[in-house]
């Protein structure tokens, strides 16, 4: 299996909105006592065998916008066919502190899904959205998903990362999808 958490590489980017599928890798590898100690496919990475199954844990360092080419290139040097990839990003159609699983679906307004699904030329590959909501207010698109969070924001955001992270290693562990959406779908703070 192949998780991938979304976000854009470097320190100026640390906690922002676009940063969400860094900061759950980041609690994952945290409560694995791993660190992404690999480098290749436009990514850091880790790999790790639960039940035998080889899994992967990365984060691509493409920017956001062109996620979908370190995506490709890990599942195709891993032979990791679509369904066997978990992909996690933030999603401000969602409120935040919601957090929606699919199988499938388009990239939607998410420039990094859209890429994976350009990229990967298909629109079945799993996903976790994590909602932070639209409070862009006359800010463009762009400025809001790369704005800092912190406050009380963020620490309902910790609660998410900490049971999304939780789930997702419950997955690598039996490999039920559905047991990941009744575990994850809807308000987890």
């Amino acid at each position: 299996m192949l998780i991938v958490g979304l976000g854009n590489p470097g320190k100026q980017y640390e906690k922002t909105i676009h940063n969400m599928g860094f900061m759950v890798t980041d609690c994952l590898l945290e409560k694995l006592g791993r660190k992404l100690d690999k480098s290749g496919c436009k990514a850091k990475y880790c790999v790790e065998y639960i039940g035998g199954k080889k899994q992967v844990i990365a984060q691509p360092q493409t920017y956001m916008n062109l996620s979908g080419e370190s995506v490709r290139e890990l599942m195709g040097a891993n032979k990791f066919a679509p369904e066997e990839v978990l992909v996690v990003y933030d999603d401000i159609d969602l409120p935040l502190g919601n957090v929606r699983v699919r199988r499938e679906g388009s990239g939607g307004s998410h420039n990094g899904m859209k890429n994976i699904v350009a990229e990967c030329n298909t629109t079945s590959i799993p996903r976790v959205r994590i909602g932070v909501g639209d409070e862009r207010g006359s800010r463009e698109l762009k400025d809001y998903v790369l704005s800092k969070v912190g406050g009380e924001k963020m620490r309902i955001l910790n609660t998410v990362f900490d049971k999304v992270a939780e789930g997702i290693w419950q997955y690598m562990v039996d490999g039920d999808f559905d047991a990941l959406m009744r575990r994850l779908n809807g308000k987890q703070a």
